[in-house]
């Protein structure tokens, strides 16, 4: 019977298949990482610090052009207008933002019913682990330096509680605090006072600072480097069926030729050995030379 025992040119065949595949499968991770690359940041200096009242207009939509912008006002707090949004991470912890109205210096005044004198904005002013260590707002003229950000949704169906808010959502804030307002907040970075600075960041306390960065960049999908890493894992498993095929064709030869060896050695066996016939010139079989003519 035929052995089964891997051939040499076999195991030749399989390291080569393998490295052909491993090559195919290094370029399908090169083409999906291209594929999921993100989109190149626009230069739009959001890190650049611009005038809140040059920045955004309240009355007006939001625009995403003007998200992540660093802005400053100068302003005041209202430590009446101030609600906590509870459900925040900071540091792995669960606990409360504390946002409070503030009153923009120089904003235009909007007209209408339910206008008021002043023009204010959301600001997230940090984190707190408790309700109890939230405290008062800085007092006077605060020079406010921080991130716009767009206003969040409100949740819905979901009772706040005295003091408390959902979401730092613009219209649920204007609602409690009866304001006009911002179509979006702003996460303080630094509140100078008098020349201090007296924000969370500056001040070691119970109250911790947001760190608000930019968002990232969004991701971009590149069909066709997808495709072509989807290719060469195709490309992969051919080298691996080239291979297979090429055994399997060489090991059915290997039977062909055992069969046709056994079966020749079966026919002789039953014919036996070839018998050789009596020769001229014997007495049997005389030579027409030989023979006598008789009288």
């Amino acid at each position: 019977m035929l052995k089964t025992a891997l051939k040499p040119r076999w195991i030749a065949g399989l390291v080569f298949a393998i490295v052909i595949s491993g090559v195919f499968v290094l370029l399908s991770q090169w083409q999906f990482g291209r594929s999921t690359q993100p989109e190149a940041p626009v230069s739009s200096g959001t890190e650049d610090t611009r005038p809140l009242v040059t920045v955004l207009q309240p009355g007006e939509f939001f625009h995403g052009s003007v998200a992540d912008q660093m802005v400053t006002a100068k302003g005041s707090y209202d430590p009446d207008k101030q609600v906590l949004v509870p459900g925040r991470l900071h540091d792995g912890a669960t606990g409360f933002w504390v946002v409070t109205a503030f009153s923009v210096q120089d904003a235009p005044v909007l007209s209408g019913v339910g206008a008021t004198p002043r023009t204010w904005i959301p600001v997230a002013r940090g984190w707190v682990a408790d309700a109890a260590q939230a405290g008062a707002p800085p007092s006077g003229t605060i020079e406010l330096t921080g991130r716009l950000l767009p206003s969040e949704a409100p949740l819905p169906g979901t009772a706040p509680g005295p003091g408390r808010a959902t979401a730092v959502s613009v219209a649920e804030l204007i609602n409690t605090w009866e304001v006009s307002s911002y179509p979006g907040f702003v996460a303080a970075t630094s509140e100078m006072a008098a020349g201090a600075d007296v924000s969370a960041a500056a001040v070691n306390g119970d109250l911790k600072p947001l760190n608000i960065g930019p968002q990232p960049p969004a991701q971009q999908v590149n069909w066709l480097n997808l495709f072509y890493s989807v290719e060469w894992i195709v490309f992969a498993g051919f080298a691996l069926f080239i291979w297979w095929r090429m055994v399997k064709d060489d090991y059915r030869r290997d039977l062909e030729d055992e069969f046709d060896d056994e079966h020749n050695a079966h026919r002789e066996s039953e014919e036996g050995p070839p018998q050789a016939g009596p020769q001229a010139g014997t007495s049997e079989n005389p030579s027409p030379t030989e023979q006598k003519v008789q009288p």
